[in-house]
């Protein structure tokens, strides 16, 4: 049965925590009822001059985008829609990490509110038991104190099956059982601290926190080791097995005519083959 608004109740802001970390900036957290987009409010406020850690919460969004403008939308107060805003100071050419690094700590913070079969498809959407639970849109905004980016992520915390916006979609309210939905205010805290100290540390520890990031991320990602369908801009798709993860964060598959790099923004879809 699909529950109705007034049984979902409002994050409880007294309770969105955010602990004490040794890396990554202090976070102010805004929640609103309703916005288009945190992404677009966010990417406005940063050409504002608003400085990183700056994080917008929405209760509902009406024009939710996913990669590739993908439409994305769910019902009031049934998860987290959240952006953050960052200023990364690592060379422009790591960006393209950044995705990765989201996925992987929304990954890793699941695993740890109890959903062991979290995990990261390449190259940023979550999932437990392949069937995806979160997406990650990550935007570049250039703004008058230089670039910075927009990290935005949508977790479906408490759909009903009938709610799901595909077949292959799931929720932590049908994952979760018996034990209960978690209680969205603390698993926001959770992520943004998890989100903050794979930040804090990626750009604090250099080629080493690159590397530690690197493998963290092939560990958790469920697309290496599988044969896999990449479809391309062109209409062409490359079929292969996905073997590797590389320094820049493109997925290696392993074609027919050998291994083949592709980035984020070079598919449409890794779908298994």
């Amino acid at each position: 049965m699909t529950p109705s608004l007034s049984a979902r109740p409002p994050l409880d802001r007294t309770r969105i925590t955010a602990g004490p970390r040794e890396a990554g900036p202090d976070l102010v957290v805004e929640v609103v009822e309703e916005a288009t987009s945190t992404n677009a409010v966010l990417a406005q406020r940063a050409r504002d001059g608003a400085p990183e850690g700056l994080v917008v919460v929405a209760e509902h969004q009406s024009a939710g985008r996913g990669r590739l403008d993908r439409s994305w939308e769910m019902p009031a107060r049934s998860g987290l829609i959240v952006s953050v805003l960052l200023r990364p100071t690592v060379p422009t050419r790591c960006w393209p990490w950044l995705p990765l690094l989201t996925g992987y700590a929304v990954g890793r913070t699941l695993r740890e509110a109890g959903f062991p079969a979290a995990g990261v498809k390449w190259p940023n959407d979550a999932l437990i038991h392949d069937r995806k639970v979160a997406g990650i849109l990550v935007e570049v905004v250039d703004t008058p104190t230089g670039m910075a980016a927009v990290v935005g992520i949508g977790l479906n915390v408490d759909l009903a099956a009938d709610e799901l916006p595909v077949p292959t979609a799931t929720s932590l309210a049908l994952e979760a059982g018996e034990r209960g939905t978690p209680d969205r205010a603390e698993l926001l805290g959770e992520l943004l601290d998890t989100l903050m100290e794979t930040y804090g540390a990626w750009q604090r520890d250099g080629e080493e926190g690159a590397r530690r990031l690197r493998a963290a991320y092939r560990d958790a990602c469920v697309t290496l080791g599988r044969d896999v369908r990449v479809e391309l801009p062109s209409g062409a798709a490359l079929l292969g097995r996905a073997t590797d993860i590389d320094d820049s964060g493109r997925l290696i598959v392993e074609g027919p005519d050998g291994p083949v790099a592709v980035g984020a923004g070079d598919v449409i879809h890794v779908r298994p083959a």
